[in-house]
């Protein structure tokens, strides 16, 4: 089981969220398939469930259904639902919304897992974005920075210290993803078009947007670290919100 990290805590019993509030939870995803793996495949869509067997591995078939299932019970727990009343409809990238009433669109949310480890994201009325890798040594970073960072950020890249590198790397790949995913453009947007922070000193920014000088102005990123060994961001539409950090715990029984 992996380490989470302390400062995500588990959530009161009953939870709201205002719309100056952005909650961000993390669940360790070998927990929740050992132990509640049937209940959450019973939540999701015929569609999920289809998506879950084309997965080649059981491991990733099993992390797919369980992320999937959790994201669908923290929703219903926002939303006062039974998860599998939840209805899904996707953008033209991919990036999955709520479909029905006002209340249920008006409510944003992304996720993202890596190895064993899932985060979730969730507000009212702005957009966010929220990616998570696992730690590792990419052994072609050198060419996936030059094809997908922007000039500036190579050159960051390249003059940090050796042992800083992948950590420098995967800050730039996270926060990039999270704010394509919360603009819900995929890679319609070129990665190497933007520009955000990524040594490992200096906090989390949108530092430019090519063609559109004031677009970093709205965008908050955050650096996350839900479990020893992962890097993620989280970017979130506008200021004045407070983040809330939350870890889920199996029910008993």
């Amino acid at each position: 089981m992996n380490a989470l990290n302390t400062d995500w805590t588990p959530p009161p019993p009953c939870l709201a969220l205002g719309d100056d509030e952005v909650d961000i939870w993390c669940a360790d995803l070998a927990l929740a398939t050992a132990s509640h793996l049937p209940a959450l495949t019973q939540t999701l869509s015929h569609d999920e469930r289809e998506r879950a067997l084309r997965f080649h591995f059981e491991q990733d078939r099993a992390h797919f259904s369980a992320s999937r299932g959790l994201l669908r019970c923290l929703l219903a727990g926002y939303l006062d639902l039974e998860p599998a009343q939840l209805t899904f409809t996707y953008g033209a990238y991919g990036k999955p919304l709520l479909s029905g009433a006002p209340l249920l669109s008006s409510l944003h949310f992304n996720l993202a897992h890596a190895g064993d480890i899932a985060v979730f994201a969730f507000t009212r009325g702005r957009r966010l974005g929220i990616d998570l890798e696992r730690l590792r040594h990419v052994p072609d970073a050198d060419q996936i920075a030059r094809n997908f960072f922007s000039p500036s950020e190579q050159h960051q890249l390249a003059v940090l210290a050796p042992n800083m590198k992948e950590i420098g790397f995967f800050n730039c790949w996270t926060r990039k993803e999270a704010y394509v995913k919360a603009i819900g453009e995929g890679l319609s947007l070129p990665l190497e078009q933007f520009d955000v922070t990524l040594t490992p000193e200096e906090p989390a920014r949108l530092l430019a947007v090519t063609g559109n000088p004031d677009e970093s102005k709205r965008w908050v990123l955050v650096e996350l670290a839900p479990a020893q060994g992962y890097i993620g961001a989280l970017a979130v539409e506008g200021h004045a919100w407070r983040l809330r950090r939350w870890r889920w715990v199996p029910e008993a029984g």
